[in-house]
């Protein structure tokens, strides 16, 4: 198969489809037979644990049958042929994360760890290039390059020490002669029956590892500031030999992260025009419905996948190696059509409000010569008809309230966003580092002691903004969400109608500190009373630690 290279270090690739897919081997397991007693059991308990692992034993057999069915033969891949590329360096994650503290704008915070993502694609190469239109392939050659982000090791932690539960938090699956499966049981998964799911050649699915990784929650935190759209993720952990999930395309645009192992990706072109950038997922696809792969590539620790919203893809372990991905994930509902959704219903209903033509009766009789049964017709009233619905319809752009659509998308956004992962800068300055405190059997510094000659700023450029329901308006922030997607209910709160300039100003003002005296309210004790307020709700932090409120001397 020919690569043909597209920029530095070959990481833009257009494969021909000729090559055929490798074939899995079978997975090499050696089967210990252990004579055990035969015990009495008794109660409904027992008879379910029993059944439990006569389910799990079926589905080994049948997974190990499929394998044993399949030939050994020489990986499809010819390794010697692709091009030896040098591998990509950059500095730990961690390092990273801890250096991006100091980074004193979110915006350009998120811009930074993008690029580590991507390294060493360009952002704006990959925005102009690749962003919505094509899949890219990034070999980098360096199996440490995302260490840090997420382990098997810590997988096992999680399963151990959190309340992890099956079909909300985890999914067993297997893909088994074209046919997809899911073998999640009732409650918590724990460890003992989860890696006996996975030793049967079962993938195992994590849906929000950010609930559960603090590394994980930070990446996901930053990077929703670059997509302004939710930055979600899932990690999975395949068995070798075995794939968990049939061909299929999805809603968000892809970043498949391999932390371990390696994997067998295919991604295949969108099946129509319909099938381009879709609303929604796609059910599974048989191998017939889906022609031959765009791209075919194995990767490795430290490499990249990137495929867009609609390009049908599947993924599978060669024999020699389990694969721990993550998926991070973004953009789902965040088109056009998604914003005009919003923007037509209101639009209609201003226009019916201000404009008579759109409350005029519509004409005799039009159900005799419009309408599906009708639409063969030759009849002068039906273009009379459709010229007037299109003539209504270039008159809505007037009506359009096209940044209160906008607030109702970003009003959405914030529901979704996770929680920002604070530095310890900002825990200092914000209303977590307050000096209030209980001590020697007395409560201590109670009170924010903020003067006009504070200075102050929003905690993040995004988690606070000023949205309107026509009859007042509301702060939207985000400081508050949950790590679990939408187990909080939208946070807002009202904004008194003297306040908004100045909650205004310090939107914009960001990431500079401004001086409490200047926000632009009427009078002094207003600018306090705001201030206090957004950091009480811990919008907005300091440029300094607040110093504790002077002791009062009982006289």
């Amino acid at each position: 198969m020919e690569n043909k290279h597209m920029s530095a270090f070959s990481l833009y690739q257009s494969l021909q489809s000729e090559l055929p897919p490798p074939l899995k081997k079978p997975c090499q397991r050696v089967q210990v037979e252990v004579k055990k007693k035969k015990k009495k059991v008794n109660g409904s308990a027992a008879a379910i644990v029993n059944q439990q692992r006569a389910k799990r034993r079926k589905i080994r057999k049948k997974l190990e049958k499929a394998a044993k069915k399949q030939e050994s033969k020489k990986n499809g891949l010819d390794n010697t042929q692709q091009q030896k590329e040098e591998s990509v360096t950059a500095e730990s994650l961690d390092a990273l994360l801890t250096e991006l503290t100091s980074v004193n704008n979110s915006k350009e915070r998120a811009n930074k760890l993008f690029q580590w993502l991507l390294k060493p694609v360009p952002a704006k190469f990959f925005f102009r290039e690749t962003w919505e239109k094509k899949p890219v392939y990034v070999q980098r050659k360096n199996p440490d390059y995302y260490k840090g982000l997420f382990s098997t090791a810590e997988f096992d932690r999680i399963l151990r020490k959190e309340n992890v539960q099956y079909g909300v938090n985890l999914d067993i699956t297997s893909y088994v002669n074209g046919k997809r499966e899911t073998h999640n049981p009732p409650g918590r998964a724990l460890p003992f029956t989860v890696w006996d799911f996975y030793e049967s050649g079962c993938s195992v699915r994590l849906l929000n590892p950010q609930a559960f990784s603090s590394t994980v929650w930070s990446v996901l935190s930053i990077l929703q500031e670059k997509f302004d759209s939710m930055a979600g993720a899932n990690v999975y952990l395949t068995p070798p030999g075995t794939q968990g999930f049939a061909p299929h395309y999805d809603d968000i645009e892809a970043f498949v992260i391999q932390l371990e192992g390696k994997k067998h990706w295919r991604v295949y072109s969108p099946r129509s025009e319909d099938e381009v950038l879709p609303v929604l997922s796609s059910p599974n696809f048989d191998q017939a419905e889906i022609g031959k792969p765009i791209l075919d590539v194995v990767l490795e620790a430290g490499d990249l996948l990137f495929f867009p919203r609609g390009f049908i893809h599947q993924g599978n372990c060669l024999p020699d190696a389990h694969s721990l991905h993550i998926t991070i994930s973004s953009y789902q509902k965040n088109s056009w059509g998604d914003l005009l959704q919003k923007v037509i219903p209101a639009a209609l209903e201003v226009a019916m409000e201000e404009d008579v033509d759109f409350r005029r009766g519509l004409p005799l009789n039009y159900l005799t010569y419009m309408g599906v049964q009708n639409s063969d017709k030759e009849d002068p009233r039906r273009a009379f008809f459709l010229s007037r619905v299109e003539k209504l319809i270039k008159k809505l752009p007037n009506f359009a309230p096209v940044d209160a659509a906008v607030d109702q998308k970003a009003k959405e956004f914030f529901h979704d966003c996770l929680p920002p992962v604070l530095t310890p800068d900002e825990l200092a300055t914000s209303v977590h580092g307050a000096p209030a405190r209980w001590e020697n059997g007395k409560v201590k510094n109670v009170g924010v002691h903020i003067t006009t000659q504070t200075k102050i700023r929003l905690l993040r450029a995004g988690c606070a903004r000023l949205c309107s329901d026509g009859d007042a308006v509301h702060l939207c922030y985000t400081v508050d969400n949950s790590r679990v997607y939408h187990k909080e209910e939208p946070k807002s709160f009202e904004i008194q109608t003297e306040h908004t300039d100045a909650v205004e100003f310090l939107i914009h003002s960001y990431p500079n500190f401004v001086t409490v005296g200047n926000l632009p309210c009427d009078f002094v004790q207003d600018k306090i009373a705001l201030a206090e307020l957004l950091f009480e709700k811990g919008i907005i932090h300091t440029s300094e630690p607040l110093e504790a409120p002077p002791a009062v001397e009982s006289e």
